[in-house]
Order: C-alpha cells, then structure tokens, then sequence
C-alpha cells in the first residue's frame, strides 16, 4: 500500500477515430483529479479496471498526451461518460500502490470548494513528496513458513534435519502466524540459532518459503536525550477528570470540544489520557502540535507512553526517506498514534477514533500556499466526516474557538489552575520609557538605546547567580531595522529595491555587515554613508543579534554568560535544522545554557522546571501591526512565553517590557485574564463585522506591472459583486499594507459576509467563469490569519 508499484495498463491515443479496430469499448470508467491547476470539481473520465477511489494513477493529459500524476474520485461506468463515445476515452497508463482513504478524498472535495483550490493540487498535498517519490522504499526478501508443506511426515522430515534445524523449526512453529515474514538474519537470532544454516535448511526442505516484501528503509525520527520517558502517569486533579472523562463520552461520534487551561495546567496529559482509551479500543489517533512547538519533550511524552503501540511523528525536520517510513507506519496501521505538525491532518490512519489540536490558536496551522487551507479547521471537518471527536486545545484560545464555544458549538472544559500545586508566576509590566530615564540617571546619556532595562538586568543578575535560568524573547530577528541618514533634512532611509518595506541589518562574524529584506530575501552590503549626502548612516531598533552582543557585552564578565557556550539566540538564522533545534534544547535541559534568547520559537513547548525568569524585552512588535488581529497575537505571545516560567518549586518571575504599559492586551495577559481579554476583543470584532462574528476571505492580484494589477482586480472585484448577495460586503480593490513584493504589485479585495456560504456563492461564479483561479497572480485566501 505504501509506496509506488507500476501496474502496466492498455495505452491509448488521444482518440480512438479507427472504426475498424476490433478492440472492444471499455466499460469501466474512473475520474481522475490530476496533480495541475484544472479547476475541475468532478475530475477527468478515464477508462481503466481495478482501480480503487484514493489510488493514484498516472494518466495521459492534453494532446500531447503528456504524463499526468492524479488521484481516483470516483469509480463506474458508463454513466461517468455523461454520454460521451466510450471508445474515444483515454485509459490510465499506470496505477500506483500509493492510495488515500475515502474519508481523506470526500475531505478534499470540501477543501477544495471552501478554499477555491483544484481539487487535484488539493490530494496532491495530502501525500508527502517523498511518499509520492518512493524515497528510502526498498524491495527485500523475507521468510514465512509454507501453508501447505510437502507432503511428508514429521519422520521423515526428521531424517532430513539436523539436530540444530529441528530445533529451529520446532521454536519457528511456536512463532504467532502474525510476526511472518521475518529476514533470514532476523529469524536465525529469534530462534537462537548462532548463524543461518538451520534456516536455509529449512527453506531447501520447502518447509520455510521466500517472499519479497516492500520496506522503507530510513533512519529513525531525530530523538533528542533532553526529556525522561514517563515512569508512571500522574495523578489527575478533579478538573483534569472531568474534561477526561466528559470527552470520553463523546467516542463514537463526532463531538468538538475546547480545552482551555493555563499554562501548566495539564493539558496534555488530558490528551494523552484519551488517547489510552481510543487505543485500548483498537482505533487511532492524530495530535497535532504547532511545528515551532514539535519539541523532543513533546515527542518524548508520547513515546513514553505508546512505544508499544507505535507512534509516527512528522515534521519537517525529517528526511525524505524517514518521512516515508513514518507515513507508511500511519497508513499500515503500525502506529496507533500520530503526532505532527499542520499536514499530518492528513495522516491515512485506518479506524480513526480521535483528533488532538494543540495550541489551536497558533498561527502556523495556516498554510500559506496553495491550497491555504487551517490544520484547525480541517480536523474539525475530518473529525465530522470520520464520525469521531476532536480536542482543541489552548491555554489561549483564537477568538474563532472562543466565539464557538460561547455560542456552544463547542463544549468547553477548563484547566484553571496549574497542576501539583505550582504557582502561576508573577508578572510585572515594566513601562521603557521610565527604564531609559533611570538608565540616563545612573550612566549618563548613553549614545545607545540598549534592548535590557535596568529592572530586567538586575532579574537576569539575582536569578543566575542563585543557579536559576532564564529565557529572553524579542520577536525580531537580525541586528537593527532602521538604516537613515542622520540629517533629518536629508531624510534618506534605506530600503528594499523590490519591496515596500524596509531592509533589515545583520551581521555576520565572518563577513561585513549586510542588509536583508525579510519578504524578498534580498541582501546587499550595509552601506557605510548615506548615497544622498554622504553623512555616515545610522541603525536604529533593535533585534535579537542586537539583543545578543548586549549580553554577551553586560553580562560576560559578570554572569560568564558566553554566546554558545553558556547562553544561545534561537531564532531561524540560528536554528537551521530541526536537529540544531534539538541539540541545543537538550543542552538547556542539561543545564549546560544558563539563558536563552530568541524569537516566538521558545514561546510554547517548552516545560523546564529551573527557568525561573522570563523576560519580554518589547512587547509592542505586533501592536502596531496594521492587522485586525494584532492585539490577539500580543496577549497569546506574551501569555505563552510568560508559561514558561514558574514549572518547579520556586513560582518564577516574568518582566514585560514595554512602551505601552496601559495596551489591555498587555495589562490583561499580566494579568492572566483571557476571559476578559476575550470579552473584550470579541465586542470590538463584532461591532466592526470582522471575524469571528463574520467571515473574511481576501483575494490578492499580484503583478509586475502597476496598472495590470490594479486592472485584474477591478475585473474580479465587479465580477465577485455582481455574484453576491446583499449579506456580502466587498472592499476594494486597495493596495495591500506592503503594496509591492519581490517587484510585484499587490491590490487586495476582501469579502465579509455572516456566514462562509455567502462567501462561497460570491466567488464561485467568477471562479466558475475562469475569471478567478489560484494561479501565480492571484491568490484566494479563505478565513485569513494576516491581513499584509
């Protein structure tokens, strides 16, 4: 079933036109949704026999008859043809052993429609490139005994074997039917035989028969020794059993439910308590985990408690071949458990009984290409389709899960308090503008703004120095984000040739410094003078390589606080591996790293009982963000990283620095006060009809030139309009907040209508008409998490 296995089929012309011809017209028929940008919602007929909807199947496309790779969508006959000639119809060349199951290929057919995505590139997505490519997959010869041996008595088998052969085959018989085939190497070591001389008897006696068998050979998923595997499953507070055995309830039909618990508060062990008993009952699981977040201390927890079962982890960490395996462990029914980023909602697991959504409110669930489909939304309707319950989970809901269950879409269940007793830590707002003022007193006017306060650094200091550790967040990455002239009559500011934005420094040790474009990845030289006047340029704003020099500068010395040796920055310009992500958590776990600097990526999944400080050093990156959903990402930010302080005996302490001390996204997640927050956001959303209260979907023309751009976006905008109904509100076309991209102008249209259906009416005429296709101009983003 796993991997690719060519069975040859009858070729075909583009037209059968010889009505001479003596081969018989097919009479079995299959739709195909074939791997391109065909926005057909039904598929090409092929003819072809013993195909199964879900396979796929390459297929001749075109008049060229060019090779196509697609996926079975429907399987009949005739009345496939809708009555075209049967003798003209073109058959599948070639079938794969690849195949979806029919619940991931009725899904598809909805993501396709509510995404406005071809329901080929759809599938196409639902199998991993190195699943299609059959990366690792090696054939290799195993054995099994003989179902019908020859034809002779154990006498006279016995005067054939030798004493170590009849050894062998009297421990190969005790052997479960289930286990077989075994390697040769593999059954010799089973049976204690010291080498395979007994076993080759026994296959030349035609008692033990050869079979090939496909496998995928592949190194085991990265595994990091920063974790202890779980001796025995705690105690469960009152809370905890509740939500347990609540959802238990609901196993055996479909049934959505939000978890929300602070930091702390036990989640996944709710999580993994669920998963026991949809096991222990012969079913699988699915969890998915934010990618930033798919920790060796999460993988680790499942492991501990399932190994025996199986469990498959995906992320994108893996190799190509390791990937394969771990699917094909899924699809077979070998791992019971799945844990993955955003695309294992398409794990094929067979008898599905659960779905888990961690950190449901995370922003990486969105895919941001085609199709741009949310992991959290799509295990909701995997979940209706399989008839099975789903489990979001967060200690910060989005404000779409929170909507839901206030209106009791969802059932909610809450984890107030954290358990074992542990404190919530203390969190203290620190306005910056005052913290500069104090700077200036004690040390004059100093020439730079630095990234630390005063009342930070004397944190950083006491909590070191007691043999506590500490975790920094900036949301920023590279040195400074402002280069300018220093003559305010000059007004030079340097920026992106091919983007509407600002280039970013970084600096290199082994180079000079250079700026970054972080959406077109241009680089170039930091320029030393400003071309318009010549003044030397200055940096302004402050990153996390910033951040880093600070520290190694202020509290080297002092703290021996060393880059790489006793304290690391965590960010994608550090972590380029999944296994440099891995290493250096097992380092801090050791507690070989005192501190940590980084970006969102040591927000969340992170559970060390000795960080006893955690410092925000701006909490206003996202706040003014032109972006609906900025104060929504300011609370979750500051809310997740300020959990993960506080996990052991002593309670922790959190600063939040800020030059907005009075935002209530800020005050409110000092506070822990999501529901307040909610309360709050959600009156604001619902009064300026944006979601949840009303759904959104953008569609973005994107084009080199200027005027096309702006153009093709009226055209659709006027074609959307004269589809929709009165309930639907469209806006635009406007230029988007960062108007040009990688030389590409940009003009947005948004649509906001109270329920998705509208939505979908207003965009499937122009769709329908070819006017508006997800292609390389144009992009269709139903439900959006950004507004740029």
């Amino acid at each position: 079933m796993h991997g690719v296995e060519c069975i040859p089929m009858p070729p075909a012309g583009l037209f059968e036109t010889d009505d001479s011809s003596s081969a018989d017209a097919p009479t079995s028929f299959v739709r195909v949704a074939v791997e391109r940008s065909l926005d057909l919602s039904e598929g090409l007929t092929y003819a072809g026999d013993d195909l199964a909807i879900g396979q796929r199947v390459t297929v001749p496309l075109g008049r060229g008859d060019a090779a196509a790779q697609g996926f079975v969508v429907a399987v009949g006959g005739p009345e496939l043809l809708d009555g075209f000639d049967p003798r003209k119809v073109k058959h599948v060349r070639s079938a794969s052993s690849t195949r979806l199951p029919e619940p991931l290929v009725e899904l598809a057919r909805w993501m396709s429609t509510y995404y406005c995505c071809p329901l080929g590139m759809v599938l196409a997505t639902m199998v991993p490139a190195a699943v299609k490519a059959s990366i690792g997959r090696r054939t290799i010869t195993k054995l099994e005994p003989v179902p019908d041996p020859p034809a002779h008595g154990e006498s006279d088998l016995d005067a054939h074997l030798t004493p170590t052969a009849r050894a062998a085959w009297d421990a190969i018989r005790q052997i479960p039917a289930g286990d077989f085939p075994i390697a040769a190497k593999d059954l010799a070591h089973r049976v204690g035989a010291t080498n395979a001389g007994p076993i080759n008897k026994l296959v030349k006696l035609g008692v033990l028969r050869e079979v090939t068998v496909e496998t995928v050979r592949a190194p085991e998923a990265f595994w990091s020794e920063s974790g202890a595997a779980l001796s025995a499953p705690p105690e469960l507070t009152s809370d905890q059993h509740a939500a347990v055995e609540g959802i238990t309830k609901t196993l055996g039909s479909f049934a959505p439910h939000l978890l929300r618990g602070v930091t702390g508060s036990g989640k996944t062990e709710v999580y993994l308590r669920l998963i026991e008993r949809v096991v222990a009952s012969g079913q699988s699981a699915i969890v998915l985990v934010p990618e930033i977040a798919l920790t060796p201390q999460t993988a680790e927890r499942f492991l501990a408690r399932f190994e025996h079962l199986g469990v498959a982890v995906l992320h994108s960490g893996l190799t190509g071949a390791t990937r394969n395996k771990q699917w094909a462990a899924a699809a077979s029914g070998a791992a019971k458990v799945v844990v993955g980023a955003r695309s294992a909602v398409f794990a094929p697991v067979p008898n599905l009984g659960l779905i888990v959504v961690d950190e449901e409110h995370d922003q990486s669930y969105k895919q941001d290409q085609l199709p741009r489909y949310h992991a959290r939304d799509v295990a909701v309707v995997r979940a209706s389709i399989e008839h099975v319950p789903v489990v979001l989970g967060s200690a910060t809901p989005s404000m779409e899960s929170w909507h839901n269950a206030q209106t009791n879409r969802y059932t909610l269940w809450h984890l107030p308090a954290r358990v074992a007793g542990l404190r919530m830590p203390a969190v203290e707002i620190v306005d910056m503008r005052a913290e500069r003022k104090k700077r200036r007193e004690q040390h004059g006017d100093p020439r730079t703004l630095e990234s630390i306060g005063p009342t930070l650094a004397s944190a950083i200091e006491q909590t070191l120095t007691a043999g506590g550790q500490a975790i920094l967040l900036l949301n920023r990455r590279g040195f400074a984000s402002y280069v300018a002239c220093p003559d305010s009559n000059c007004g030079w500011v340097l920026g992106c040739d091919a983007c509407d934005t600002r280039m970013v420094v970084h600096r290199a040790q082994a180079r000079r410094a250079y700026v970054r474009c972080h959406h077109c990845l241009a680089e170039q030289l930091l320029p030393k003078t400003c071309p318009s006047c010549g003044k030397k340029v200055i940096e302004l704003g402050s990153g996390t390589q910033r951040a880093e020099q600070e520290i190694e500068r202020r509290f080297g010395t002092t703290l021996g606080l060393i880059e790489g040796e006793t304290f690391a920055r965590v960010d994608s310009d550090t972590m380029r591996r999944a296994s440099d992500y891995f290493d250096l958590l097992a380092r801090f776990g050791r507690g070989e790293l005192k501190l940590l600097l980084g970006t969102q990526m040591l927000a969340k999944g992170l559970d060390y009982p000795n960080v006893r400080l955690v410092g925000v050093l701006n909490a206003d990156t996202s706040i003014g963000v032109p972006d609906f959903r900025a104060c929504e990402r300011t609370f979750q930010l500051v809310t997740q990283v300020a959990g993960r302080a506080g996990r052991g005996r002593d309670p922790g302490r959190v600063i939040v620095q800020t030059m907005s001390p009075d935002e209530p996204a800020i005050r409110l997640a000092a506070q822990h006060d999501f529901e307040t927050f909610a309360k709050r956001e959600l009156a604001t959303r619902h009064a300026s009809q944006l979601p949840p209260r009303w759904r959104m979907a953008r569609v973005i023309v994107r084009d080199r030139d200027h005027d096309a751009a702006e153009e093709h976006a009226r055209d659709i905008a006027r074609a959307v309009r004269a589809a929709a109904d009165e309930s639907v509100v469209v806006q635009g076309p406007a230029p988007c907040p960062i108007a040009r991209v990688a030389e590409h102008f940009r003009f947005a249209i948004e649509l906001f209508a109270p329920n998705p259906k509208s939505i979908q009416r207003a965009l499937a005429a122009p769709r329908g008409a070819g006017l508006l296709k997800a292609d390389a101009r144009t992009a269709i983003d139903v439900d959006p998490v950004a507004v740029l």
